[in-house]
């Protein structure tokens, strides 16, 4: 074995020894999560030195938890939400892209830029107003009342965008040539275009909404409006708070949304922009 080759071997080793490391330093606090979950109430969790694993497995902490909290109801509103979210954004964030990257008008330049300088605003400062207009709407304690800050994003509007922009304009062209108008173009031609983008969008939009705790718990009173976050919450009681039950609602809780990423991740990866033409 040459020099060369078995200096590179050693970098090949080094670097996955790295990503190995990174890999257990980012999934430990998950593990943790679901080996408490799964302990029985007669171990002790605080125990030193750590037990990693459980020594008897048991799923009574999932149980007790979905018998003595309206979980499935939770699940619903979370579900509810999330979807209505999603498809709500990427409409209006689709639509409000369009016109950005591939019509012209006076002071397109500027709205972007007006646009994209909001991800600056932390959502702390809008809140109050938010909150103010969500109540003079009549939206408090509902569903629309939760999805209200979400229906479009200028992180969105940026995504969607740049997409549209790597659009070749032959495409466009050709559906103008055969009678399209510009809204055909946008629904037939540019949004299959932008799959992965959507996609993509789709995804973060759902995990922001599936784990948002803040303003939920701002504009939600009645727990039957509860989303799975907040239902979590309620676990930790004032005068009692057993980890294994709140373990257990927290990997129900986010267990949707791992299924949700591992089904749809091969639709982030690129595609042939030229896929968009249909017939």
């Amino acid at each position: 074995m040459s020099f060369s080759s078995r200096n590179s071997q050693v970098k090949n080793i080094g670097t996955y020894t790295i990503l190995i490391a990174i890999a257990i330093v980012t999934l430990f606090p998950l593990f943790w999560l679901v080996s408490t979950a799964l302990k029985s109430q007669t171990e002790n969790i605080f125990q030193s030195p750590p037990q990693l694993f459980p020594s008897q497995p048991t799923f009574e902490n999932f149980v007790s938890v979905w018998q003595s909290n309206p979980f499935g109801q939770y699940l619903f509103n979370s579900t509810l939400v999330a979807v209505l979210t999603v498809g709500l954004n990427l409409l209006f964030c689709a639509l409000a892209a369009y016109p950005l990257a591939r019509l012209s008008f006076p002071g397109r330049d500027w709205i972007f830029i007006a646009i994209i300088s909001t991800i600056m605003i932390p959502f702390q400062i809008v809140m109050i107003p938010l909150y103010i207009l969500t109540v003079q709407l009549g939206l408090r304690n509902t569903y629309l009342g939760i999805i209200f800050p979400s229906l479009a994003s200028a992180f969105g509007i940026f995504l969607l965008r740049q997409a549209f922009m790597s659009v070749p304009k032959e495409m466009e062209e050709a559906a103008r040539m055969d009678g399209c108008s510009e809204l055909g173009i946008w629904w037939h031609v540019m949004l299959p275009a932008v799959r992965p983008a959507l996609v993509t969008l789709a995804i973060f939009v759902f995990i922001g909404s599936w784990s948002d705790f803040l303003w939920p718990l701002i504009v939600i009173q009645d727990e039957s409006l509860y989303t799975l976050p907040l239902g979590v919450a309620k676990l930790a009681g004032t005068f009692s708070l057993d980890w294994r039950l709140v373990a257990a609602g927290s990997v129900i809780s986010i267990l949707p949304v791992m299924i949700l990423f591992v089904f749809l991740q091969r639709y982030i990866v690129p595609t042939e922009t030229g896929s968009g033409v249909k017939g």
